[in-house]
């Protein structure tokens, strides 16, 4: 009997708190909301790209003279930051002049000078794989860094004494800030990467590590070109896309969120 109540069920509906339940029509439904969601994620996917190409004639298009003063302004900005004087432990990205990125090698030899109290402790980014797999590895001096196959700096795996270095995922203690490169920002903190999603992975592993451990998060500073900065609503964003904290610019610092504005009033 049961069974036979299960078929009438499947071929023809029952009525649930008033209403004919069709499991063929909960189908359809489902599968046009799947349908939907991914025609929008479509969308959203082709607005970056066209946001992407966009941007990067912008950038090209910038002064070589205009964007080494700008990258002079941005690095002097975050070396004078009460905020970046206090940081510890710092995630920064190491700089690529081919993709137009704001230069951070100033800032990075800052980080790494010997102090008597022991100064900083860095950490910079190596691709793994083209998965999205990008890991943050600590280094003590800039010759530290190799050419890749894009002719990226990055960290060896193994330092000079073929040992493993640092990744930040197992350090034993949380890193303060972590800076931040990308193709455009806006004042609400939304962020267009070039599309790899290898910063968003990874800012998503360390925030949940953070969390795991009870750890305070870090801040996250992107470092943009005054061109970069795009009035608010215009980056499309996705449930993936991890917005940052604040903006440095040649303008000045543009905190964004609560956790920005306590540290930087």
């Amino acid at each position: 009997m049961m069974r036979h109540w299960y078929r009438r069920a499947a071929t023809q509906g029952v009525v649930v708190s008033g209403q004919l339940w069709q499991p063929s029509g909960l189908l359809r439904m489902t599968t046009n909301c799947i349908s939907s969601n991914r025609d929008e994620l479509d969308a959203i996917f082709k607005q970056k790209r066209t946001l992407r190409t966009q941007l990067r004639k912008t950038l090209k298009a910038i002064d070589p003279s205009l964007r080494s003063q700008q990258d002079t302004a941005i690095q002097d900005i975050v070396l004078g930051a009460p905020w970046f004087k206090s940081s510890l432990r710092l995630c920064a990205y190491i700089s690529c002049s081919a993709l137009r990125e704001v230069d951070t090698f100033k800032l990075l030899s800052h980080i790494l000078q010997p102090q008597p109290n022991g100064g900083k402790k860095l950490y910079v980014p190596r691709v793994e794989d083209k998965n999205s797999h990008m890991r943050m590895l600590n280094i003590s001096r800039l010759d530290d860094l190799v050419a890749n196959s894009m002719d990226i700096l990055e960290p060896a795996p193994v330092d000079a004494d073929g040992n493993a270095r640092e990744d930040v995922l197992q350090a034993n203690d949380p890193v303060d800030i972590l800076l931040l490169p990308g193709l455009a920002f806006d004042r609400s903190g939304r962020r267009l990467g070039r599309g790899g999603g290898y910063y968003d992975t990874f800012l998503k592993n360390y925030k949940d590590l953070a969390e795991a451990r009870n750890w305070k998060q870090p801040l996250l500073v992107a470092l943009s070109y005054s061109q970069q900065i795009l009035d608010d609503g215009v980056i499309p964003v996705t449930s993936t896309d991890i917005p940052v904290d604040a903006l440095v610019s040649p303008e000045g610092v543009i905190p964004i969120s609560s956790a920005a504005f306590n540290r930087y009033h």
